[in-house]
């Protein structure tokens, strides 16, 4: 008898809230006022209830979150003492070939190379028309700039002087149809001269007869001539078309604000608005 009592009670409680839920999802359909303003007190009164119901909530949500935090915390920790180490190791290895080479240099008596002095300047104009890639900036001759000296960025060579003024000066791009420089490819040294011709891509001319490239080989100023400093970057092969080697420059004239220019020169030889060797590293 309770078994059926129980029965029961469960299914008028069922068809019960079943029934209330329907006459709710009819009400908020309807737009009567005296309806509108039951919804509203309703509303109001529930609201506390609501609000202290969804505080545990909020909390077990927080909970979650600051142990996902923790995880993400711990696992990029993890993964930075694993570079860390790694970086340690290749430190080690770099101080130990630096101690190497100035050994091997004295043991030869190899005469250094002349280090560089630079001016820090400001791109205030860019040119990229069809017929010319020129950049403006604002140091000139009193700063110490000169017609042919290297402009360069932190990731490698934009290009160089070619003309200068009192307070401005202005480069050539190495993509300008007229730009030319000797380059070298990093893992050979074999000789190559690289050409603008107005693209976004430079292309290898005059590459060495028998040199060994490939897609992914890495340029660098040979520093030929003695009016770049050798080692600078320059860029990267990219693809052969038509025969000729396309190249891709490190820096993107179009994301570029501040310049370095470097005065470098060979002491006796060439000339120099300033005596080399006054600035250290600057790669």
């Amino acid at each position: 008898m309770a078994l059926s009592l129980g029965g029961a009670f469960q299914r008028f409680a069922f068809l019960l809230f079943a029934g209330l839920a329907i006459g709710f999802m009819v009400m908020s359909r309807i737009d009567h006022p005296a309806v509108s303003t039951v919804r509203t007190q309703t509303v109001d009164v529930l609201a506390p209830v609501i609000e202290v119901v969804s505080r545990p909530m909020a909390a077990i949500d927080a909970g979650i979150a600051r142990i996902d935090n923790f995880v993400d915390i711990y696992d990029e920790n993890s993964r930075l003492r694993d570079e860390n180490e790694r970086l340690l190791h290749w430190q080690a290895t770099a101080r130990q070939l630096a101690a190497e080479n100035d050994e091997f240099r004295d043991m030869l008596s190899t005469v250094a190379e002349p280090r560089d002095a630079f001016v820090t300047a400001r791109i205030i104009g860019m040119s990229s028309a069809t017929f010319v890639r020129t950049a403006l900036i604002n140091a000139g001759s009193i700063d110490g700039v000169d017609v042919g000296q290297a402009v360069v960025t932190s990731h490698g060579i934009l290009g160089r002087i070619v003309e200068v003024g009192n307070r401005s000066a202005r480069i050539l791009l190495l993509s300008d149809l007229n730009s030319r420089i000797p380059v070298a490819l990093e893992s050979s040294r074999d000789p190559a001269i690289l050409a603008g011709d107005n693209s976004d891509v430079l292309s290898l001319i005059f590459v060495a007869d028998g040199a060994d490239i490939a897609v992914g080989e890495r340029l660098v100023t040979s520093g030929e001539g003695g009016m770049l400093p050798p080692g600078l970057p320059v860029g990267v092969v990219t693809a052969i078309e038509d025969g000729a080697w396309q190249v891709t420059p490190f820096v993107d004239p179009a994301r570029v604000e501040h310049v370095r220019v470097l005065d470098y020169a060979l002491p006796g030889l060439l000339p120099s608005t300033r005596e080399a060797g006054a600035t250290g590293q600057l790669w």
